[in-house]
């Protein structure tokens, strides 16, 4: 099987309320994850904020890298990952990503497995996942494995961390996303 696709993480520290309250707690650089099935983050999910106005109500987003949330805080720092994949784990991604497309009013962010990871002890809800678990859910489940624990105690960290990821970008997010406007 051919690795031909490729696959894009996204780790950022946006600065708002909650990722600064991570960030006090782990000292890592980023606070947030996101999955992209293009280089220039148009098809970008995560767990999140619903409204980028309303940080209470969080569940599964599309992600918006100009105007969604992202745009309330311009300063977000990020660092992207590139992953080459096969055909079949491209497919099964794909079709992963659509059980939570089709089924979004289901889910609800995870708050108590942020606790969780604190504690050690994997907390897992039905429909309800945080950013990180949830990537490492749609990868688990599309037969990629790259981060070896439970999918309810990976952190933004481990993709960090992970030497089968390879690093195209870091700096600001709005510099990458205007570099990526200017090539298309």
């Amino acid at each position: 099987m051919d690795n031909n696709k490729v696959i894009y993480i996204l780790l950022t520290h946006s600065g708002s309320l909650l990722s600064r309250c991570i960030y006090v707690y782990t000292r890592e650089p980023y606070t947030h994850v996101s999955i992209s099935l293009d280089k220039n983050l148009n098809e970008l999910y995560s767990f999140g904020r619903i409204r980028p106005s309303n940080p209470i109500i969080g569940g599964f987003v599309k992600e918006d890298v100009v105007n969604g949330t992202y745009a309330r805080f311009p300063e977000t720092r990020c660092a992207l990952y590139s992953l080459k994949v096969n055909d079949i784990q491209y497919k099964r991604l794909k079709k992963e990503l659509n059980k939570f497309r089709m089924n979004e009013d289901k889910y609800s962010y995870n708050l108590l497995g942020l606790f969780g990871i604190m504690l050690r002890v994997p907390v897992e809800r039905k429909y309800n996942y945080f950013c990180s678990q949830f990537v490492a859910t749609l990868l688990y489940n599309s037969g990629i494995f790259i981060v070896h624990k439970h999918a309810a105690l990976v952190c933004p960290e481990d993709f960090r961390e992970c030497k089968k990821l390879k690093l195209i970008y870091e700096g600001k997010l709005k510099e990458y996303s205007y570099e990526m406007k200017i090539c298309s």
